[in-house]
């Protein structure tokens, strides 16, 4: 099948085109000799970046990858000189879709964030920093805060949202009621014109000193100065109106202080681009309190927000009960701990000053002025329960695109923004309105600067919605308009917004921008069609495609995507939180190569692609896919960090099953060597020191595809189950009976462990039974992709387990991995009675003790923890947490991340250097560097081989350390 050398995107298809042309392969030519950077045009990497955070599409003809700033000025003039569509893009999470370009198809995207992202300086006397534009908003306040200090703006995408793309949308966040948006918070610009021609702007200027500049650049002021002086009563009337007017260009910034750096912030890269941005930094107080208040609806909080501002907060931010029911039950639960009062909606307000006493009674002076309001409320000191917090709040975004009923909602109306005292009036005309066209949503945002986010439940898969869509849009800006507000108040026009405009401006408003545009950019090729000449806010919808109507068969169900591979891809919105590097589980390779292909989005978005089928064209057997899915863990980082809950691991597995098929030849000898490691392993039970000896042998390595610098765990000379069966042991209460899963890698690598567990087990009252017959989760044969034979193993090992399934006996795993494939993967597999049941006995090893209620012996001592990456994602933490408090273990968690050895992944020949620099990513080192009196704990066979392979040091499973204490051993 022919794939068009310029495909059709989405509905665009239904309407002309007007792209200039130019010569695409002569250009890839100029910019490949030219530049020491990448520039790529195969499929895979116009597929990753022909989507952002919004609901739109459009595939660039070419991808370029700076080497640095020089790199970057170069791209612009060279591309722009082409003739061709300059699209500067950062994190690529804009809502939407200024980071695709507002041409339909085609255009050029260069992408700064991979490596001109330098903080150059952070002064703290002048409390300045200069920054290059792919700078992570997160790393440059690691960089501030040693200083007291952190940049104003603080957006809740700040673990990826780079300083260029928050300058290019003029980017607000949280604390914008008190330190203000990125216009205010800029010195001065490096830019690069579409000409080529590099000058530097400032916040506030000298205007006849700025116009006696020579060439381009005075040139350039001496007809800004002549706009502004023009149109000056229009400017002075209709723009820079209240403080979240962002829609259109800030053509106030002219007047006054003659800010020209504040003008390009929300240009949204029309009018140049940012090489080098001087930015002022703010000083943090010294204390905070965070006050929460729930309310009855958001629509009662709103009108309480014109009397908490006059308390001077930090901040406003609301939330509602939908997005928090959609919240992990554990962060729910931790969210009350913390302190989140009864109520359906609320607001965070956080309150500084010099020490907590003084924030404290700020606080307490607010609520006594809101006493009357029927508000509940909680005042929170402690940070980490504050951060518990503001994580109801930060992972709105991506919550928000599902309902709790498991409806898929949308952007497209999430930005608009009013004067805060008319909020709850714009509250009110938006229910009617949703209730007028059938709509709901979950709505959240900054109230404290009249600002709402939401996503509601468009029907943007058929013609009929589309035009429901365009309607309602439309109908919602004329109730903004009527009262002062902006159909933009963060996020930028874009495409979702820019035919608004007019609505707002009137045409001789939007013929300003047209005219500005122009001085700065008179070909028009930076950018084009944001602000500007937009397209049609309803075309170029990505979801309205092929791909929305291939009905796959697969293997796995997806339950909670209504059976449906193709609402699976929809999952993923595009809001980057993958592209953190810090704080996450996911994505550990990503975090290493910092390469958007390796990104939870990156690898979503080509799975799409591949349904979409007109650039990604091969289905199943894309090789393009398979690549980008090659480096993924199968950690399951993504299933509890992503806020969407898009679960790689398991679109992975159903992608290998499928890509293999019918040709078992094809598939990597590793699938083969560890993806049937349950039998090997019962097989070598029968010899193991001959197994050993064999499987050390570098020619063993090579022709089972493991890397020849892994050494092979050596397998135990008695299993666990052997053990057992002919052990002497003191059974525990014939009544209290427990069943213990001998998985493959406590039974045949780690016997030690299920003799440990044995111990703790019977010391606590019970009696430990093994099932008769050989049990397996089938993880191995998942995670390299072979579902038929893993489903066969499953309904085996049930069928063995049905006696106690079926009686509702309890049932323990020790690791994490194979626990979690039952609780998770195997009801999404296995269409049996019986998995229902096993979902809901099986516990872990602490699960099940801590319900028991079993006092633990007093172990003590501290220990450094590292969980396993799916019993983060699947299984929780709290558990262990309490079972070990109760034992009197101080510990010491390590730094969320993955251990980088996965199952086979790191013992592959092609992923053993990725593996490895996941582990030196955070948690070797931190081994490296404990006390010898720390005991180092690892639940998981991956976490303990690699620290044992990586360190000095041997990881122990906590029933090891729970049987060391207990006063009779019974395990040898």
């Amino acid at each position: 099948m022919l794939t068009p050398e310029r495909p059709e995107s989405g509905s665009a298809a239904q309407h002309p085109v007007d792209n200039s042309a130019y010569d695409v392969q002569g250009l890839l030519r100029t910019l490949r000799g030219e530049l020491r950077g990448a520039t790529a045009d195969d499929r895979r990497t116009r597929a990753l970046y022909a989507a952002d955070g919004s609901n739109y599409r459009a595939v660039p003809d070419l991808v370029v990858v700076p080497a640095d700033v020089d790199d970057l000025a170069a791209a612009v003039s060279l591309t722009a000189a082409a003739g061709a569509p300059v699209v500067l893009r950062g994190g690529g999470t804009s809502m939407a879709g200024n980071a695709i370009g507002g041409v339909l198809i085609g255009g050029v995207v260069i992408d700064a964030s991979r490596h001109v992202n330098r903080i150059l300086d952070v002064d703290a006397g002048t409390r300045t920093a200069v920054v290059e534009p792919g700078v992570v908003l997160t790393d440059l306040l690691a960089a501030a805060k040693p200083h007291g200090l952190a940049f104003g703006a603080d957006p809740s995408s700040a673990s990826r949202a780079t300083l260029g793309g928050m300058i290019a949308n003029n980017a607000c966040g949280a604390h914008s009621v008190a330190w203000g948006t990125t216009a205010d918070n800029l010195q001065s610009l490096d830019l690069v014109l579409a000409d080529g021609t590099r000058l530097t702007v400032d916040s506030v200027a000298d205007r006849a000193v700025a116009a006696a500049r020579p060439g381009r650049e005075g040139e350039l002021h001496r007809a800004l100065q002549a706009f502004a002086d023009r149109h000056e009563l229009v400017i002075g009337r209709r723009f820079g109106q209240f403080t979240r007017q962002i829609s259109g260009y800030a053509l106030h910034r002219l007047l006054g202080d003659y800010n020209v750096a504040g003008l390009l912030s929300g240009s949204e890269g029309g009018l140049a681009a940012t090489l080098r941005a001087t930015v002022q930094l703010v000083e943090l107080p010294k204390a905070r309190v965070l006050c929460v208040l729930g309310f009855a609806d958001s629509i009662t909080s709103a009108d309480c927000v014109p009397v908490v501002l006059r308390h001077a907060p930090l901040t406003i931010e609301s939330i509602n009960n939908e997005l928090v029911d959609r919240l992990p039950k554990e962060v729910r639960d931790a969210a009350v701990h913390a302190g989140m009062p009864d109520g359906d909606a609320w607001l965070l307000v956080e309150v500084g000053a010099a020490d907590e006493a003084a924030a404290t009674a700020a606080a307490r002076s607010m609520l006594e002025e809101l006493r009357d309001s029927g508000a509940t409320a909680s005042l929170v000191t402690d940070p980490q329960a504050q951060a518990v917090l503001w994580r109801c709040r930060t992972d709105a975004a991506g919550l928000a695109t599902r309902r709790a009923d498991g409806a898929e909602a949308w952007g497209g109306w999430e930005d608009a923004a009013v004067p805060p005292e008319r909020l709850g009036a714009y509250l009110r005309g938006l229910d009617e309105l949703l209730g007028r066209h059938g709509l709901s949503g979950a709505s959240y945002g900054h109230f404290g600067e009249g600002c709402m986010h939401m996503r509601i439940d468009f029907d943007l898969l058929s013609r009929r919605g589309i035009a429901t869509y365009r309607e309602f849009v439309e109908q919602a800006a004329d109730l903004v308009v009527g009262l002062g507000g902006s159909v933009s108040g963060e996020h930028g026009d874009g495409r979702a917004r820019g035919e608004l405009l007019a609505k707002m401006y009137g045409a001789d408003g939007v013929a300003l921008f047209g005219e500005l545009k122009r001085i700065w950019d008179p070909a028009g090729v930076l950018n084009p069609g944001m602000i500007v000449d937009p397209p049609p806010l309803d075309i170029a919808i990505r979801h309205d495609g092929p791909a929305k109507d291939r009905q796959l068969l697969t293997i796995f169900s997806y339950p909670d995507d209504g059976h449906d591979f193709a609402q699976a891809q929809r999952r993923c919105v595009g809001i980057g939180k993958c592209r953190q590097t810090t704080g996450s589980v996911m994505c550990p390779s990503y975090q290493v190569t910092r390469e958007e292909l390796h990104s939870t989005r990156g690898r979503a978005h080509l799975l799409w692609e591949m349904l979409q089928g007109d650039l990604i064209a091969d289905g199943w057997r894309s090789t393009e896919v398979r690549d980008g899915l090659d480096l993924c863990l199968s950690c399951k980082g993504c299933l509890s960090d992503c806020p969407v809950n898009v679960d790689i691991a398991t679109y992975k597995a159903e992608f290998t099953h499928h890509h293999y098929a019918r040709r078992p030849w094809a598939r990597p000898l590793s699938h083969w060597s560890m993806g049937w490691l349950p039998l090997w392993s019962r097989l070598a039970s029968r010899a193991p020191k001959l197994a050993n000896r064999f499987a050390a042998l570098p020619l063993t390595k090579r022709l089972g595809g493991i890397a020849a610098e892994q050494d092979v765990p050596g397998f135990a000379s008695q299993p666990f189950t052997q053990w057992f069966k002919g052990g002497r042991r003191t059974p525990g209460d014939a009544g209290r009976q427990v069943v213990l899963w001998p998985d493959t890698f406590t039974n045949y690598l780690a016997p030690e462990i299920g003799r440990s567990a044995v111990a703790v087990l019977e010391a606590a009252g019970f009696e430990v039974v093994l099932p008769d017959k050989p049990v397996c989760c089938g993880l191995t044969w998942i995670s390299t992709g072979q579902l038929t034979t893993a489903r066969r193993v499953l309904n085996r090992s049930l069928a063995v387990l049905a006696p106690y399934l079926t009686a509702g006996t309890p049932i323990v795993g020790l690791e994490p991995s194979c626990t979690a494939a039952i609780r998770h993967d195997a009801a999404a597999l296995v269409d049996n009675p019986l998995v229902g049941l096993a979902t809901a006995n099986i516990q872990t090893f602490s699960e099940f003790l801590v319900d028991s209620g079993w006092a633990p012996p007093q172990v003590g001592g501290e220990a450094f923890v590292q969980p396993h990456c799916h019993q983060h994602a699947v299984l929780g933490f709290d558990a262990d947490r309490k079972l070990m408090a109760a034992a009197g273990i101080d510990i010491d968690l390590a730094a969320p991340g993955c251990c980088g050895l996965a199952g086979n992944f790191g013992f592959e020949r092609d992923h053993y250097d990725v593996s490895k620099a996941v582990g030196e990513r955070t948690l070797l080192p931190a081994v490296r560097s404990l006390p010898a009196t720390t005991t180092v704990l690892a639940d998981g066979f991956s976490c303990r081989t690699q620290i044992a392979q990586g360190t000095p040091r041997t990881a122990r499973h906590l029933a090891e350390l729970l049987a060391d204490a207990l006063p009779d051993k019974r395990r040898s």
